[in-house]
């Protein structure tokens, strides 16, 4: 299975070739950018991507024109980019937070003023999102724990979110386990983009605060990206394999029905409700 964050073509290849089922996993909103990369570069473009050099989506992205494309992380690499007499595109990678975006976007657009730009952003809405809400929170609360990887991109920029927003204490943490043990008053919590579910419920419940928990709604996010075509096919014969595996009669019932609803979590415990998937 190849990464939502996409993959380099010659990685993508290399693993049709060598492997009997792939499932590529790269989510609908980086498709969208190794598009804009490559149709830029066919039309001649230098395109200033922004983005974290080592991130696995930055190195699938430039992977796809790498003559053509220039990293920058920093209002400061901006001045620094010798390009050529071509136009100009700007690309971002998709886990940037807001603030840190459009920065660099305003000084790319004060030294080449005809950039050109996609007419819809690159940046993730369930990033934003997650953004946006934290920032109504921030303020009021004592500490804020944010749950998720350390080389998550969007988990980072929601503890700079929190700190910019005024919180005196921001905690980034993987699991419950890790949370400290001093914390008081008011403990915003908020979540990575790819934190599942479940580990958030168990820091709440570890939290157990004593005037309960009070849910911030920011917005409804309502977009539909259908799961990979291979993983529709493959999920009825792994159901089969886990059932027979397990002892159970094998089920015609395949997860992805109602995928619209179905968490990731949900999906896993209905193949095998007795492992420990």
């Amino acid at each position: 299975m190849l990464s939502a964050h996409g993959s380099a073509p010659q990685v993508v290849q290399a693993a049709r070739e060598r492997a009997g089922v792939v499932v590529n996993a790269v989510c609908p909103l980086v498709t969208k950018v190794h598009h804009e990369v490559k149709v830029r570069s066919k039309k001649g473009f230098d395109i200033v991507y922004i983005g974290h050099r080592g991130h696995e989506e930055a190195i699938g992205t430039m992977a796809v024109a790498p003559e053509s494309v220039h990293l920058v992380q920093s209002e400061q690499d901006v001045a620094k980019l010798s390009i050529a007499q071509r136009p100009v595109a700007l690309i971002a990678q998709t886990t940037l937070s807001h603030a840190e975006w459009a920065g660099i976007r305003d000084r790319v657009k004060e030294r080449f003023p005809q950039v050109w730009m996609p007419n819809r952003g690159d940046l993730c809405f369930a990033t934003t999102n997650r953004q946006a809400a934290l920032q109504a929170i921030a303020s009021q609360a004592d500490c804020v724990v944010v749950i998720g990887s350390s080389n998550s991109s969007n988990t980072v920029a929601l503890t700079k979110v929190a700190t910019a927003a005024g919180c005196p204490r921001v905690v980034r943490i993987n699991c419950a386990k890790e949370l400290p043990d001093d914390l008081s008053g008011i403990v915003g919590v908020t979540a990575g983009a790819s934190a599942p579910e479940e580990l958030v419920k168990e820091v709440l419940a570890f939290l157990n605060p004593l005037e309960g928990v009070q849910e911030v709604s920011w917005t409804e996010e309502d977009e539909y990206f259908p799961p990979p075509p291979e993983l529709r096919d493959l999920f009825p014969a792994l159901g089969a394999v886990l059932a027979l595996g397990l002892g159970a009669p094998a089920s015609p019932y395949t997860p992805l029905a109602d995928d619209r609803t179905s968490g990731a979590s949900q999906v896993l415990a209905e193949l095998a409700p007795n492992s420990e998937l």
